[in-house]
């Protein structure tokens, strides 16, 4: 069953067409990814699914419901949680008040002191951290604590916006593996990465888009093998995941 659906969803950024007619679909519980070079309108369909833009036409539908245009509070409520591109922390906070910002909307004290415990059981190493400063922490460590920052919302959907960016390999295996636990505990998972390999191992399905528009879409395991993502896309050295 449908449970995220892009309808001939456009985006303008002034005069300049960021999204342009993207249609894209996926199932609860799935993980898709979103592909492209640096201006293809991968992070601007993030923004726009999170609220933080708004379309210019086209529909955003979430089980069912239209959320188009809504605000990024309003898709909080609705369970959408965004990790942004660059992690956007706020480094001269702990982490632990990094983590307790993303629980704005939990009515009680009781309630995200229970999400802050199942963010723990994913990056045991922020407990270990919860006191330090955000900013003093490593790139992984500070990826870790975006994530989990989006996570405090108790999300159905999480939104990652380039999350092995400037990781070391070790790290984006990390990542990775948390993605899968993530996911495994059915949170669906959509992937917004210029890493293309790690993208594909992680989803399910996958959209490739350029200048704004899907050039490519099928399961990420067929587009592993697709002779124009190899080449554009799959060459060079990348981090084993598995």
């Amino acid at each position: 069953m449908t449970f995220i659906k892009f309808e001939n969803l456009s985006v303008h950024y002034g005069p300049i067409k960021a999204v342009d007619n993207l249609n894209i679909e996926a199932e609860k519980g799935s993980v898709i990814c979103i592909l492209g070079a640096n201006g293809a309108g991968k992070s601007t369909t993030l923004r726009a699914f999170s609220g933080l833009v708004k379309p210019s036409s086209g529909r955003i539908l979430l089980d069912g419901k239209d959320v188009t245009g809504l605000s990024s509070d309003q898709m909080v409520e609705r369970g959408v949680s965004m990790s942004p591109e660059g992690r956007r922390l706020f480094p001269d906070m702990t982490v632990g008040d990094n983590l307790r910002l993303g629980a704005y909307l939990n009515g009680t004290r009781q309630s995200w002191k229970s999400d802050m415990e199942r963010v723990f059981s994913y990056f045991p190493r922020l407990r270990e951290r919860i006191g330090q400063r955000a900013g003093s922490m490593s790139g992984g460590e500070q990826q870790m604590c975006a994530i989990g920052r989006a996570l405090m919302s108790n999300p159905q959907v999480l939104l990652l916006d380039e999350p092995s960016l400037g990781l070391a390999p070790i790290m984006i295996a990390e990542v990775a593996r948390i993605v899968r636990t993530i996911n495994a505990e059915g949170i669906s998972v959509v992937i917004v990465e210029q890493n293309a390999r790690l993208a594909l191992q992680l989803s399910d399905y996958g959209y490739l888009l350029e200048t704004g528009r899907t050039v490519l879409e099928g399961p990420a395991k067929k587009l592993q093998h697709d002779e124009h993502v190899k080449t554009a896309y799959l060459g060079g050295t990348m981090a084993a995941t598995s």
